[in-house]
């Protein structure tokens, strides 16, 4: 199990489902309510932030192991790990975060870890669903009623506020 200091909350579905933009669509909400959330996301795939032709990317590849850009905004530091190294783990990840400026973590992916989890499913993709086998699934988040019953509240995919409530009463009651 994943050891934070403040509430960590997953959103987990097979590529494809919605994540992401459930998420788009439920931080706003959270935030209106105070919340100061951090997000981690998982990505299947080698991915940069970073573009040929900025100098942070010309530093990085010129042999920088990290590579920290900041602004009066925002800053973000870029780590390079090397190439043929195993993904980091969710507690490595969430152990990097500054724990103290955040009331909750979200977390998109990381559906093999264990920590309370949403489901979002959509039955029409033909996917198996993850709460029959997941003990750490809290709730499913549907677009139409799946072909079991599932073992965790239902909740529709398609109606933000109540994931919202959901979410907000999970919270209250930790």
């Amino acid at each position: 199990m994943v050891v934070t200091r403040v509430p960590m909350l997953g959103f987990a579905a097979f590529s494809g489902t919605g994540k992401t933009t459930l998420l788009t669509r439920l931080l706003p909400l959270l935030r209106t309510q105070g919340l100061r959330i951090g997000m981690l996301k998982h990505a299947h795939h080698e991915f940069d932030i970073d573009r040929p032709g900025k100098d942070s990317y010309e530093l990085r590849r010129a042999g920088a192991a990290q590579m920290l850009v900041a602004s009066a905004r925002r800053w973000v530091l870029m780590v390079e790990e090397g190439v043929g190294l195993e993904e980091p783990d969710l507690q490595q990840l969430v152990e990097r975060l500054d724990q103290d400026a955040l009331d909750l973590i979200l977390v998109e992916g990381f559906k093999h870890e264990a920590f309370p989890k949403i489901e979002l499913h959509r039955p029409s993709m033909g996917r198996p669903l993850m709460c029959l086998h997941d003990p750490d699934i809290i709730a499913l988040a549907t677009d139409a009623k799946p072909a079991r019953e599932p073992p965790v509240p239902l909740l529709d995919l398609d109606r933000v506020d109540e994931i919202e409530t959901f979410v907000l009463d999970w919270l209250r009651g930790r």
